[in-house]
């Protein structure tokens, strides 16, 4: 048996990418239907075009298992060699059992441990980090981490700041350990940075529907149970926090800016996108964007653009990729992978 400090360091590898998209497309010129705002009003300021909308019987579960399986299959594994399952979200099937035991259920994942984790827009990078320190300390070898949002269910259609921001869908990778002796290994996740600041919760939030804020005949009328947000104050912590984050990604790995091929940020709004490539100094080529076919799916955003981002192209083997995000709570978070 080899000693422990023979044994060769092993780290966290995204093997396989999958994302799922609701059939339903809600335009901008639809909205403008229903609420009083225009598809000039909300692409000068989101870059938004358009978003998708799960059906009514279509659950977060349902999303995040089809984006699982199309995961595994890039990755080339079955159900059965699934260990983990962590769903990122904020719009879970039910307060319980976790949205995470609904796709074991759905994909057959027998073998697996499962469990949620909710940090809004960044849970997915969350969720990475936690599935990271499992299969780094060796209780598990291949995990699902998956992003799924059902946001139309929390939207107030009546309010046009907010609705015209958030969409559904989910996406998801397959992380296996990968040791130092496999250099073939790609997608090697190389550094992940997270924060918090509970000081500013009142900016970003769905107030009513849990504990503090049950939903009663009395308060119903007021909809505490959607999406309340500050929006200037959300935009400039947004650009500060995940500039921070990327920059100290970057220099825990080892690199800086310039050795990055592809960034992919959180999908929130173009203008914060673009602010955030140029304190990078990152020129347009290398910014990956689809915020304007899906708007904002919050933890979905990440992971969805990644599997596009591979499928497309844009990510070619030995390339530097940086994830970023940023989120109610207000939380962040910024992951470094080598492909």
């Amino acid at each position: 048996m080899p000693t422990p400090s023979s044994q060769p360091f092993c780290a966290s590898s995204i093997i396989g990418t999958g994302s799922y998209m609701p059939a339903k497309v809600l335009t901008n010129d639809d909205l403008s239907k229903i609420v009083d705002t225009s598809d000039e009003w909300i692409t000068t300021r989101t870059g938004i075009k358009e978003r998708r909308i799960a059906a009514p019987d279509e659950a977060t579960s349902d999303m995040a298992a089809e984006a699982a399986r199309r995961a595994m299959a890039d990755a080339g594994v079955s159900a059965e060699d699934i260990q983990l399952i962590i769903v990122a979200t904020v719009t879970p099937d039910m307060f319980f059992p976790s949205t995470a035991c609904f796709v074991q259920k759905k994909i057959g994942a027998v073998n697996a441990v499962c469990f949620d984790v909710s940090a809004a827009c960044s849970g997915f990078l969350y969720a990475l980090q936690v599935a990271r320190h499992f299969i780094n300390t060796g209780n598990r070898i291949t995990a699902l981490v998956i992003g799924a949002e059902k946001l139309s269910s929390l939207v107030n259609w009546q309010d046009r700041n907010t609705c015209v921001l958030f969409g559904d869908g989910a996406g998801a990778v397959v992380i296996r350990r990968a040791c130092e002796n496999e250099p073939e290994a790609q997608g090697r996740v190389l550094s992940t940075v997270m924060g918090s600041d509970g000081n500013l919760t009142d900016l970003l939030k769905v107030p009513g529907g849990a504990s503090a804020c049950p939903i009663t005949p009395e308060n119903v009328a007021s909809r505490p149970n959607t999406i309340h947000m500050e929006g200037r104050e959300t935009f400039k912590h947004a650009v500060t926090r995940m500039l921070e984050a990327s920059q100290q990604a970057l220099e825990m790995a080892g690199l800086s800016a310039k050795d990055v091929s592809l960034v992919i940020p959180h999908q929130a709004n173009a203008r914060i996108i673009g602010a955030i490539a140029d304190r990078l100094g990152l020129p347009e080529e290398k910014v990956f964007m689809n915020l304007d076919k899906y708007g904002n799916t919050s933890a979905a955003t990440i992971p969805v653009a990644l599997d596009e981002a591979r499928r497309a192209g844009r990510i070619k083997k030995g390339d530097v990729v940086l994830l970023v995000a940023f989120g109610g709570g207000f939380t962040w978070a910024s992951s470094v992978v080598r492909w």
